[in-house]
Formats: C-alpha cells, structure tokens, sequence
C-alpha cells in the first residue's frame, strides 16, 4: 500500500504556482496511540510542510497520507471531545431552523464519526444517514440508530444515498471537509445529493482565525487544506454550487460554518456577513506569502521560549510531563521538539489513559497521578482548553507543581 500520495497542483484550482510558507517539522500520524502490545512497532514520521497556491490561495499540505492508514481504523469519537456534543445539538437547531427543513427531510453527513450531530437531527424529526470510513464507529452508530454507510463518500455513494433515500434537504460535512484530497469528486457527490433547494453546510477550521489565536497545530496529516472563504467560492462555482452565508464558531480555536446551495437553482441571497468576511481576506492578502511566513515567525518564537523554560527545568534535574493526548498535542510535540523531553502525558480520556503517543511512545497516564507524581513542570499540549485544566488540577499546583501554557502567548502558571 503506498503510504503517501505527492502532488504537484493546487487542490481546488489545479495550479502548480505553490509556495512553501510554513515548514512546520514532520510529525508522527496525531491520532495513532498505541497500546503497549505494540511499543515494537515503529511509527514513521510524515511531512507536514504547508504551501500556498498563488493563483487561487487556498493553504494546503502537498503530500497526503493515505486515508485508509488515517482512517479506516481511527478512534477519536465526537461524543468524548469537551463540548462538542453540545455544540452539535445547537448546530441541529440552528441549521433546522435557518433552512426551515419540515419533519422527514434527510439529513446526510459524511465524517459522521460516532453519529453525535445526526442524533441531534433527529432529535428535531429529521430522517439521517450517516457515511463514515471508520467501520467500527459506523457499526456502532449504526447499532445505536443512526444509520452510517462505512466508506469514502464519493460520487459512486452519492448515486447509492440517492437512490436509497432521496435527495437531501441538509448535507453536513463538520470537521471533515478539510480532510479530503480529491475534493472536485466530493463536491460533485454532494451536488447529487443536494436538492434543488437544499444546503450544503459546512465546518472547517478558518485560516485567519488559525492565524490570529495560533493555532498552528490544528494542521496535521488528517487536515490536508486550511479554509479561507474566496477560493473556496471560485472552486464550488464549477460544481454549480454557491456560498449564500456564513457564522463564525469558537470551536477549534476559531472556525466557519459554511453554508452553500446550488447556483442554478439556489434562491438565498449573499449575507452580509459573508460580504464582509470577503472584503476582510482581500484586505489581509489571503494570496501574499508573507501573511503565512509572518505567522511562522509567530510560531518560532514560542517555541524558542517554551524550550527555554523546559530545558532550564530539565538541567535542574526536573521531570517535564504533558497535558493532553489527541492529533493536535501531536504536532505540537513534534514540532516545538517536545518529544524527547518529556517523560510523560496526562489526560482526562479513559481511552488514552494506558496508551502511548504516536510515534516518540510516551506513555499517557490519568491526570490524578500529578498529585503523586508531582513533575516539576506541566508542558499543557491542550492548550485551547487550558482554564479548565488548570481549575481541575489546582491540587496539583497547590502542592507547588508549575503549568506552561505554550500558545498563544507563552505562560507559566503557579500557585500565587
């Protein structure tokens, strides 16, 4: 099986102008935690360097791993992340009412995972289906009533969703669609689905929210594209498609929901919203190499402090432990050189807790163990969620233990 798939053109115009413009260092696969049965095994490293198509300027990794070592056998499960489920049943709501869908509309997702958002649509009347390659997850979601297809969504799933369920009032795709490489035969699978007046409604990652709250890590060998809105327009406009709105979410460290409709038949007009996020990446030169290169520069300089501070504690004979064991704590180990630094993870995810991290093989322990072990300093890898680490482990500081939190500005916290 080929492992990685090296392309040479831009994912959404085919351009091959692209441009290096965040060389950030390759990481072991985020998410590929194993068990000690497998601490034999080595897991290889990968490229995460980011380029910039300078034709269209949509921010993207080149070499792609292949989604069935990515995905087939994934673990992560929407309903253990910190939030999202409620996040997911306002989304549900949200969208049901925005789009004015009746009882017994379908409602398709791909990247379902665990069926948390569709249960949320359901819950509103709608009838779902879910498709998702993780065959275990599908099996489960499957089991618990949200019917999930366990493959790629292509245009030959799209014929296959048609022709066993009808044409969709609502295709959700959240946190995923940044996940694709062969984007045009995506699109043109949800363009079949898609009624004439339905919506296509998305989640990604938005660039310049990655840019001004540093969230860098969110760049990782699942998310081979990082979304700003105008190329996006321009590619779904070959697949008859068009954005009409758009909502800035907090989740992710700042994402998009995006929603879109056919352009032939689609009858919403362009928010004002949308228009105004628009005329914002004209101002802020989505297309310039120097918006990214600035950003990097941002990036190296916490790191040059954050080993500052751990190798200071390292050299004093201090143990350095982690916070965090998920794909975004894996670029952020291996890109600020953390690896081999430090001797131990902790994390509230009872699925974690036992494994060891891709890759380096650090072992991942449950947070309550700080209190005995008491490590001179916690590196907090997740860090978008540092307040309620930090309230949650205040035993941990009160005994004298230290937090350094590392983005987006770097921070030590310590019992005042």
């Amino acid at each position: 099986m080929q492992e990685v798939f090296h392309r040479d053109t831009c994912r959404l115009c085919g351009s091959r102008s692209l441009e290096l413009v965040l060389p950030i260092l390759p990481s072991a696969i985020g998410d590929a935690f194993v068990p000690s049965s497998r601490l034999d095994e080595k897991q290889g490293t990968y490229s995460l360097e980011t380029y910039l198509c300078l034709d269209c300027g949509h921010l993207q990794n080149i070499d792609t791993v292949n989604p069935d070592i990515l995905f087939r056998e994934y673990t992560y499960r929407t309903s253990v992340s910190l939030g999202l489920v409620e996040h997911f049943r306002k989304y549900a709501a949200n969208v049901v009412e925005n789009v004015q869908a009746p009882k017994g509309s379908l409602v398709v997702e791909i990247g379902s995972n665990d069926g948390s958002l569709l249960k949320a649509f359901k819950s509103h009347g709608m009838r779902v289906v879910g498709i998702d390659p993780a065959r275990a997850i599908a099996e489960t979601a499957t089991a618990e009533g949200i019917p999930t297809i366990p493959e790629f969504f292509s245009t030959a799933i799209a014929e296959r969703v048609v022709a066993e369920h009808g044409r969709a009032t609502v295709f959700c795709a959240n946190n995923v669609f940044a996940h694709i490489d062969d984007m045009a035969d995506i699109v043109a699978g949800i363009r079949k689905v898609l009624a004439d007046d339905g919506v296509f409604v998305f989640e990604v990652s938005y660039i310049f929210d990655m840019i001004d709250n540093m969230v860098f890590d969110t760049i990782y060998h699942e998310h081979v594209s990082h979304h700003a809105l105008l190329p996006l327009e321009k590619f779904f406009n070959r697949f008859d498609m068009t954005l009409f709105d758009v909502e800035k979410q907090r989740s992710k460290g700042g994402s998009i929901r995006g929603f879109a409709q056919t352009l032939s038949t689609g009858k919403r007009t362009k928010s004002e919203t949308l228009l105004a996020l628009y005329e914002g990446e004209e101002k802020r030169q989505y297309r310039s190499p120097k918006v990214y290169r600035d950003f990097f520069d941002a990036i190296e300089a916490r790191k040059v402090e954050t080993l500052r501070i751990v190798d200071e504690v390292i050299a004093a004979g201090g143990v350095v432990a982690g916070y965090g064991a998920s794909t975004t704590t894996t670029t952020l180990l291996y890109h600020f050189e953390l690896e081999k630094r430090i001797k131990f993870i902790v994390d509230d995810n009872p699925i974690k807790q036992g494994m060891y991290s891709p890759g380096a093989h650090i072992p991942v322990l449950p947070s309550d163990v700080l209190k005995n072990m008491k490590p001179a300093l916690v590196v907090i890898l997740a860090w978008i969620y540092f307040e309620p680490i930090i309230k949650r482990n205040q035993s941990y500081l009160d005994q004298g233990g230290k937090f350094l939190v590392p983005l987006p500005e770097v921070n030590v916290v310590s019992k005042p």
